[in-house]
């Protein structure tokens, strides 16, 4: 009989053989139209610093692209019972996460994991927090097909888009093709990519040398320092180096991490590196939501952490003083983009 772990890692990768099926099917050589010709109405700003994004052939940034992408990411009829929309879980104001340990689906579900930020998720090599979605098109189906979340079939799904005389012509505009399955995940992961965060009082720091204070200063020291080797693996532009570790965050583990997908033991308990950008506002923290604000966060990392097996061997007691650890919470409040957060084009 298979134990409730196995029950679920066969759903997971039964969903990632439904996703690669669906993937194959919407891009054939039959079905999948040319490229539309870009409407400059809105187009992406890529911040300084960073890399261009990389597009898919079939699914180049258009206007039309984004804005069908947009309505339907915050559409609840994606959802079995039209009661939840990505944006429930991710919304604008909270960097496109929320404010909940786990956010709960249709009908009140609890699902297993929080809801990470969605911002520079274009630079993201792999996606959910065992790594086992290769591209934003695909990982858009785990959400709506996952019975604790949204708990849809993504071809009905397409079917009851398809019902709406509006969607049927923005889908047209888009790619050239009536309202279906294809569509939905095409046009949710292009309005996706252009969610771009960038301009933080760290980066212009970063470009003009002024913007922080001395205690600001003295926590980016900090943060880059190997005293804390908190850059280790929060690096780069994008503040992660998009590794999967295991912070020791306790002893026992009731999400295995990673191991859900290859069933190597070496790969127990652990997890993708988040991004730190607009950590300010994702609060609560962790995979499972369990700590509450950015101070219970640095004292865990301050501590050492648990001595769970897995545990990274840069998680280790630091002993930051009281004032290091304001001086290191006043550097990763200076991560907030303001300008991201009330961009109007990123709203519903």
């Amino acid at each position: 009989m298979l134990t409730a772990h196995r029950r679920w890692q066969f759903k997971v990768l039964s969903l990632l053989l439904g996703v690669i099926v669906l993937s194959s099917a919407g891009c054939s050589s039959d079905d999948t139209p040319d490229p539309p010709v870009p409407n400059d109405s809105f187009t992406p700003q890529i911040p300084e610093g960073f890399p261009q994004i990389d597009y898919p052939e079939d699914n180049a940034f258009t206007t039309e692209r984004f804005e069908l992408g947009k309505r339907l990411f915050f559409e609840p009829a994606l959802s079995i019972d039209s009661t939840i929309s990505c944006g429930t879980c991710h919304e604008p104001q909270l960097a496109f996460a929320d404010d909940l340990p786990v956010t709960p689906g249709v009908d009140g579900r609890i699902g297993r994991r929080n809801a990470p930020s969605l911002f520079n998720v274009a630079y993201h090599p792999y996606f959910m927090r065992e790594g086992g979605v290769p591209t934003l098109e695909q990982q858009v189906l785990v959400p709506i097909q996952e019975h604790s979340e949204m708990a849809f079939n993504i071809v009905q799904a397409g079917e009851r888009m398809a019902m709406d005389p509006e969607y049927m012509q923005m889908s047209r505009d888009a790619y050239d093709r009536d309202m279906d399955y294809f569509v939905i995940t095409r046009a949710l992961s292009n309005f996706q990519r252009t969610l771009l965060s960038g301009n933080s009082l760290y980066d212009k720091h970063e470009r003009t040398g002024t913007g922080l204070n001395s205690d600001e200063l003295a926590g980016r020291d900090l943060f880059f320092s190997t005293r804390t080797n908190c850059s280790e693996c929060h690096s780069g532009f994008n503040f992660t180096n998009y590794e999967f570790k295991n912070n020791g965050l306790t002893d026992v583990y009731k999400d295995v991490g990673r191991f859900i997908l290859t069933g190597d033991s070496s790969d127990l308990a652990m997890f993708k590196t988040p991004s730190l950008r607009n950590v300010e506002l994702t609060a609560p923290y962790m995979h499972d939501g369990s700590f509450e604000s950015l101070e219970q966060v640095i004292n865990h990392y301050n501590s050492g952490g648990s001595s769970h097996h897995q545990k990274s061997p840069l998680v280790k007691p630091l002993g930051l003083s009281d004032r290091e650890q304001e001086q290191l919470l006043a550097f990763l409040k200076r991560l907030t983009d303001q300008d991201a957060i009330t961009n109007e084009n990123y709203k519903p």
